[in-house]
């Protein structure tokens, strides 16, 4: 995938561990606003939640197979249902779409590249699947992808495994695929920081969608 050549200042936030969903969410939704109205820069949020199962649009009940051992909430992203909590590293892009002639499926490609390019940089060989949104090992499914555009403003984003719990995604059929194996980088013999994954994933993306981010607290968002 082509980088883009014209590059506009973008905020990012790490905003920490153990972060609520349903907290995260409403942010998201606050900056959608103010960046549909052009108020904000788009923004890069970054985090680890605390443990939670979210259902995007197409889950189905029957998706649930066992007992869940964290809160499950229902969301309005795209994809099916799947698990966050610590040791993934979460992205939530708040990016303006429609100025920049960026379709939905132009942008998932570009939060795929992104986090297979931040595989390859800490030695783990990842892929995309036909017809299926996400990354892909030879282990299994690594980094999820589930996104909302709204007013032209995509919310939302990715999920990538560094040392997460896998044991969380035996009680559901995660992403809607039966006996779907889920994995981690730890797996593959990667564990960096996840400052050190937030760090290269952000100028990945960056860099496909022409952004260059700067550093902020949460308290300014």
């Amino acid at each position: 995938m082509l980088r883009n050549s014209t590059t506009t200042i973008g905020r990012v936030a790490w905003l920490g561990t153990d972060v609520d969903y349903d907290d995260a969410w409403a942010l998201q939704r606050r900056l959608v606003a103010e960046r549909a109205e052009g108020r904000i820069a788009d923004t890069l949020l970054l985090l680890e939640h605390a443990p939670v199962y979210t259902a995007g649009r197409r889950t189905i009940p029957e998706h649930v197979k066992g007992t869940l051992h964290a809160p499950l909430t229902e969301t309005d992203r795209g994809g099916q249902l799947t698990y966050h909590g610590p040791g993934q590293l979460v992205g939530y892009p708040i990016v303006g779409l429609t100025e920049r002639g960026m379709g939905p499926k132009a942008y998932v490609k570009a939060l795929e590249a992104a986090l297979l390019q931040t595989l390859e940089d800490h030695g783990v060989k990842g892929h995309t699947e036909e017809m299926l949104t996400g990354v892909w090992t030879d282990r299994g499914k690594i980094g999820a992808i589930g996104v909302k555009i709204a007013r032209g403003v995509a919310m939302h984003g990715f999920a990538l495994n560094i040392t997460t719990n896998l044991s969380a995604y035996e009680p559901i059929i995660a992403c809607g695929i039966e006996d779907l194996a889920t994995t981690s980088m730890a797996r593959h013999g990667a564990a960096p920081p996840m400052a050190e994954v937030a760090t290269t994933i952000a100028g990945h993306l960056g860099g496909l969608l022409g952004i260059a981010w700067k550093a902020v607290e949460p308290a300014s968002l």
